[in-house]
């Protein structure tokens, strides 16, 4: 009787032991809610108050907010309000293609380093404030003297986006000049020169600044002047004397209305040191640059 008693205590699977008699069944407790339960379309309001950068990390956090984050308004906020002439000037993507593309993607392809205009201009939106960029090549540039060797030549190189940059050995007239028409979108833009006093070179696989042809800065300064097709005009003056680094140097800023008919900007630009009492030369010119205005305090400029 004794290993009877026993074996109805100890099995488990016998519903009349002691314990599964009388002890009452375990409760679960309630599963607290979590961020992953919020509906997308209370979660997409939210991120559109982030900027892309934050919605793309909160993008990995959970289901809900990676729905979310292809909500067209979302992102059709962060796009500039003239997106859909960029597509086109930039992607070659109409309106009526583009009404097929998510919002998302469209940021995205338009934040890629576009290259437009036979390789001569790369455009692209700035990831944190979806604000227009555009670089503009040498090669894309009216120079004096490019076309002879003694004076100027393009070089190879790794430190631009184009892959070359024009090299000046020695010149009289200096004089560099471009000219462009572009969609901006309303704001203030800053137009700058990428400049390098030196050629940049390789020795035993370090990097060095061959400074042999540098003259002539010193003597007098570096104009630099910007007109807009509304009537605008800026102007400054600058000595280029920070040998072997790259620097912008500030021509000047114009301001882009909200008008659509004042969007398609047509600027001009020039670089010169015209005193012919002197030579010049050892300088390396990359790029101008077109930025939005408020990138000026993150930028080393002069």
């Amino acid at each position: 009787m004794g290993a009877n008693f026993s074996s109805i205590f100890m099995d488990p699977a016998t519903t009349c032991s002691l314990f599964g008699a009388f002890s009452p069944p375990i409760q679960q407790p309630p599963r607290r809610p979590t961020l992953g339960d919020l509906p997308e379309s209370c979660v997409a309001p939210i991120l559109a108050n982030l900027d892309p950068v934050e919605i793309c990390k909160l993008a990995t956090l959970n289901r809900a907010c990676r729905g979310a984050s292809w909500a067209d308004f979302v992102w059709e906020s962060k796009l500039p309000e003239n997106y859909r002439d960029l597509m086109e000037r930039v992607l070659g993507v109409d309106n009526a293609d583009g009404k097929r593309i998510s919002k998302r993607e469209i940021y995205t392809r338009l934040c890629a380093a576009n290259t437009i205009d036979d390789g001569s201009k790369k455009v692209w939106l700035d990831k944190t404030t979806g604000g227009v960029c555009l670089s503009l090549a040498s090669k894309g540039l009216m120079i004096t003297g490019i076309d002879d060797r003694r004076y100027w030549n393009h070089i190879p190189t790794e430190e631009s986006r184009f892959s070359s940059v024009a090299y000046l050995q020695q010149i009289w007239w200096f004089e560099v000049s471009g000219e462009f028409e572009f969609p901006f979108p309303a704001g203030t833009y800053s137009l700058f020169f990428r400049l390098q006093l030196g050629r940049t070179a390789k020795r035993f696989g370090r990097k060095i600044c061959n400074t042999e042809h540098v003259h002539g800065w010193d003597k007098k300064p570096v104009r630099f002047e910007l007109w807009t097709s509304d009537g605008q005009y800026a102007s400054s003056q600058r000595f280029l004397n920070d040998t072997g680094k790259w620097n912008l140097y500030h021509a000047g800023d114009f301001v882009v209305l909200k008008d659509n008919d004042a969007s398609m900007k047509k600027l001009k630009f020039s670089m010169t040191q015209i005193d012919c009492t002197h030579t010049k030369g050892g300088l390396c010119l990359d790029t101008v640059l077109v930025l939005p205005c408020k990138f000026r305090e993150r930028l080393k400029h002069f």
